[in-house]
């Protein structure tokens, strides 16, 4: 009785303009709703079936009647577990007609609440969107660590944003955001990326550590202290404009701990959270033909950590809410990727549920998983194609290849084997011999480092002259590459892993900086040369499509030299890389890569690096502790 006075005296206050309808809720909005999720659709969809959340206090006490509207109906409604949450199913029929849909919420007592509702016209085209793959390379920016751009939007009094920019602090925000990310899209474009991947900018308004975006408190809405809604949209329509496509982080697993779901009487269903206990982090227990049950559940069910309640995503009402929250971002933002985070821990028939709808959605475009194991067939479990043992059946087009990186990282700090000890460059060839067990091996995203690994100069103890045998191997073999923002300024991090500082500011993108990157502006010698090195590296690759889709023949590493060529079926052309980890130049016999360079060949050669070309002889010498990087082709 309380929640119903609770709503009429709401609906009074709107009718005598005491009440505004919430910033957060863009499109629907009236008195006694405090919020609509979507907040907005789209007719045209291929999912015909479109599932309201609407909060407000007593609105559980409502139902629903839809006004006539072309093509929409009204399926049925639930109230939540409590006072405050409405749950509305509507139909939408193929012809359903753009404009405002009018819901009247009818109270016991006679009382109406009316709500008009946005169904949108999509834009031309979206369906058929092309998401990220091998002709990309994409890179990873924290964007509170990136660029600080001024930007002035309101902060909203829900919510809790007292945690204060410190440039001093580790672990505190720094104060970057979306207009500086935008500022900056010409350095990242000349640079050569063509995929913008920002950690979550969704709001965090958590006490402490709300700068990595990890614990959202509003799935909706972006965090005010990076911009706002409006401020991503127009940062992904001008990267688009530059032939950069945004990749938007999302998180399915779990909220932070001062999500309003977490008030008192905020549950949308008693079983929307999982209850308290801490996961095992067993990532194994999932796959595990042998597991416990229970440690199926303590993997699944437990919390990140105490701040990040897990999330029920075997409930049907947050999974659809969940799956529709990806659709929206996709769809409202023009989006060219999403990239999920902790992909193991949420139930996997929710995960296969959600990736399907998605792909359905979208058939081009491109999901990439955290499956955060360095063994491949832990891997390979959740990319689509993939024939399991237990009959699951996944739709992750990507996911990300921690394999490759632990081997890549061991095999160049490992000193080469002797006496037919197989280490050093063996641990590489061995690790892309293991394509195998994947359906698409393409499609993995192979990463320098990000910002859950230590970057990788700090993995290598500061040679760079690995670091550029690395850079290359993940920008040429045949994998999506990723490069973590600083890794072209040789940022070389803590060791060990400490989030807070690797996670360092991009010299440039604050005021007061000594230091550029996008100016140039007192950059250290190796600075400037790594700089251009990746700037080369990835041009050349962009116009490179052997690279783009081309197979990969490797040759047995010997004597601290590895080398590989890139080539495709039907061309003569190929792009051949070699490494050198030896103190010492090293000439290779070409007639050991008969296979791909035929006896009596003549070929003709271009070096990415130096631009020089010259006719292939028979031996081809690669610099001590380097790479070269050439394109073949048959001389004329």
């Amino acid at each position: 009785m309380v929640s119903h006075w609770r709503a009429l005296l709401m609906a009074l206050l709107f009718l005598t303009g005491g009440a505004a309808a919430p910033a957060s809720t863009p499109g629907a909005s009236t008195a006694g709703v405090e919020r609509v999720e979507p907040p907005n659709w789209w007719v045209g969809m291929r999912h015909p079936e479109l599932q309201l959340l609407i909060e407000g206090p007593g609105v559980a006490a409502l139902r629903p009647r839809l006004r006539a509207h072309r093509g929409v109906r009204l399926a049925g409604s639930r109230p939540g577990d409590g006072p405050n949450h409405l749950f509305v199913f509507l139909q939408l029929a193929p012809d359903a007609a753009a404009g405002r849909l009018r819901i009247e919420l009818q109270g016991r007592a006679g009382q109406v609440l009316p709500l008009d509702y946005p169904l949108l016209a999509r834009e031309p085209g979206s369906a058929q969107r092309r998401g990220f793959g091998p002709q990309d390379a994409v890179y990873l920016v924290v964007p509170d660590r990136f660029a600080q751009g001024g930007h002035r939007t309101p902060l909203s009094p829900d919510a809790d944003f007292s945690d204060a920019v410190d440039r001093s602090q580790a672990l505190a925000r720094h104060g970057g955001d979306i207009e500086g990310l935008r500022q900056r899209l010409g350095y990242i474009a000349d640079m050569g990326f063509t995929m913008l991947w920002c950690t979550p900018l969704t709001e965090n308004a958590m006490p402490r550590m709300s700068y990595h975006g990890y614990a959202p408190t509003d799935l909706y809405r972006i965090d005010a202290r990076f911009g706002s809604n409006e401020d991503y949209r127009r940062l992904v329509a001008e990267a688009r404009a530059k032939g950069i496509g945004v990749i938007h982080d999302i998180i399915l697993n779990h909220i932070g701990d001062r999500h309003r779901w977490l008030r008192p009487e905020g549950l949308p269903t008693r079983d929307w959270i999982n209850p308290r206990r801490l996961t095992n982090h067993a990532h194994i227990a999932v796959l595990d033909p042998h597991r416990a049950q229970d440690d199926l559940r303590g993997m699944v069910d437990g919390w990140f950590v105490n701040s990040m309640p897990d999330l029920n995503t075997r409930q049907p009402l947050l999974g659809e809410y969940l799956i529709q929250n990806t659709l929206w971002w996709i769809e409202w933002t023009g989006l060219s990727g999403i990239r999920e985070d902790t992909y193991s821990y949420a139930d996997k028939d929710f995960l296969a549920r959600w990736s399907g709808r998605v792909m359905a959605e979208y058939p081009r475009f491109a999901l990439v998983g955290e499956e955060m194991s360095d063994h491949a067939p832990m891997v390979a479990y959740w990319q689509r194609g993939q024939r399991n043992h237990d009959g699951y059946i996944s739709h992750m087009p990507s996911m990300m290849d921690f394999p490759l990186v632990a081997a890549l990282r061991k095999g160049l700090l490992e000193p080469e084997g002797q006496g037919g000890q197989m280490k050093g460059f063996f641990d590489i060839y061995q690790a892309l011999g293991f394509d195998f067990v994947y359906p698409d091996p393409g499609m993995l995203m192979l990463f320098d480092g990000n910002h859950d690994t230590t970057r990788l100069l700090a993995e290598l103890q500061g040679d760079l002259d690995l670091a550029r045998m690395a850079l290359a191997f993940v920008a040429t073999v045949p994998r999506i590459p990723q490069f973590f923002y600083g890794t072209e300024l040789a940022l070389r991090g803590p060791y060990p892993r400490d989030d807070g500082a690797l996670r360092a500011d991009m010299p440039g993108g604050f005021a007061g900086d000594a230091v550029s990157a996008f100016s140039g502006q007192g950059l250290a010698p190796e600075q400037a040369a790594m700089q251009r090195f990746v700037r080369t590296l990835l041009n050349e690759r962009k116009r490179e499509p052997l690279l783009h889709g081309g197979r990969l023949t490797q040759y047995l590493p010997s004597d601290g030299v590895y080398a590989y060529f890139r080539h495709a079926p039907g061309q003569q052309r190929r792009v051949m890389v070699a490494m050198n980890k030896n103190a010492t130049a090293a000439a290779l016999d070409l007639a050991r890569f008969a296979e791909m360079l035929p006896a009596g060949s003549r070929w003709q050669a271009r070096d990415w690096f130096s631009g020089e070309r010259f006719a292939l002889g028979e031996r081809l010498e690669i610099p001590a502790r380097g790479l070269r990087i050439l394109v073949l082709s048959p001389a004329p």
